[in-house]
């Protein structure tokens, strides 16, 4: 009996060694393919996605897209890996009324302890275009109850109006969207870009105070368009408004920028300064047509700035779902400008931004 007693521990520890040891070279072996992929994405994120925006708080992002009679949000910790995430849908448009069609553009932002999505609405007729606002105090803004705080109007006159974006500065709050002059009447499809300040995030206080009207001729390719704007800071604290040029359908489309003067009034046209040129523009070899419609973020790690837009991966796609989402890496000169370069090819390998 005792014999068998130790007999039983040895072949335990044998047997435990032998498992041990398997296990150890089962570790020491090189990485699956699919992890070392983990280090890299390949653009575009998405296909069928024009208009993207990306709104990031803490390590945690959240992407929105264009998707015409619904709202859905991504959220991520890696927005390489967008394409892994099943979105929710936050709103679907009523069956009538003036915001039940053509919903584009919505953006999500985390205002006063709550977060609140602006997106552009119509009833089905082109000249009813207008910005709409929804509410919700929930923590997530994938979760909870979203309130509809109703249509933005603009003053002194109800102005077609798309594309709204937030511009927040210490404690003020202004609304920055495309709009058209259809006042009295109008016919005039130019789109320029309007700013007014807002009393909270969902009322205009105005007045309505035009910023930017296409001048050059890398505007005006299509037509007079001037849309999709977006804030851009930089580490010293100088804001940015990069928007489209152009109509969006004309593989031209492309990207500009204006300049706020330091310290001046964000509401006085005279504070603004725009760039002659585009600062971002479409690049055949890339397959990038028509490239525009912008965000940005920062890596999770906060040591990177990246640009995120959409374009048609050939020539002569529209206006349309064609559009893919694309992001890509960029720096800042010197003097304080941001540097956004060509696009990156479709299906060149890029490193994921940094922290992911």
């Amino acid at each position: 009996m005792r014999y068998k007693a130790l007999y039983r521990p040895a072949i335990l520890w044998c047997v435990s060694f032998i498992f041990i040891s398997a296990s150890c070279k089962k570790e020491a072996k090189a990485p699956n393919p699919g992890e070392q992929q983990a280090t890299t994405f390949t653009n575009p994120l998405l296909n069928a996605a024009p208009d993207p925006y990306v709104y990031q708080k803490d390590s945690t992002y959240y992407y929105l897209h264009t998707l015409g009679n619904r709202i859905q949000i991504w959220k991520t910790n890696k927005m390489s890996r967008l394409k892994d995430v099943t979105p929710v849908t936050v709103f679907n448009a009523p069956a009538t009324g003036g915001n039940s069609r053509d919903i584009w553009a919505p953006e999500l932002f985390f205002l006063n302890g709550k977060w609140y999505i602006y997106y552009t609405g119509t009833d089905g007729n082109d000249r009813e275009h207008r910005m709409w606002v929804l509410e919700n105090a929930n923590p997530d803004p994938t979760q909870g109850t979203w309130t509809d705080k109703g249509k933005l109007t603009t003053k002194p006159a109800d102005l077609w109006s798309i594309d709204a974006t937030i511009f927040q500065r210490d404690s003020s709050l202004f609304l920055i969207w495309s709009g058209r002059p259809f006042a009295g009447g109008s016919t005039d499809l130019t789109q320029n870009i309007y700013i007014s300040q807002m009393s909270n995030p969902f009322t205009l206080t105005g007045p309505t105070v035009l910023i930017s009207t296409p001048q050059y001729d890398w505007e005006k390719r299509g037509f007079a368009v001037n849309e999709g704007p977006e804030i851009l800071r930089n580490a010293a604290g100088r804001d940015f408004l990069v928007f489209s040029g152009s109509y969006c359908g004309n593989d031209q489309y492309a990207l500009g920028m204006m300049s706020l003067k330091a310290g001046s009034n964000p509401s006085d046209a005279k504070s603004w300064t725009k760039m002659p040129a585009p600062v971002f523009t479409g690049l055949a070899s890339a397959n990038a047509f028509g490239a525009g419609h912008n965000g940005f973020f920062k890596s999770r790690d906060g040591k990177e700035d990246w640009i995120i837009y959409h374009a048609n991966s050939a020539a002569g796609e529209g206006c349309d779902d064609s559009r893919n989402v694309r992001m890509q890496k960029f720096a800042w000169t010197a003097e304080g400008l941001p540097s956004f370069g060509e696009p990156v090819s479709t299906g060149q390998s890029l490193a994921v931004p940094s922290g992911e």
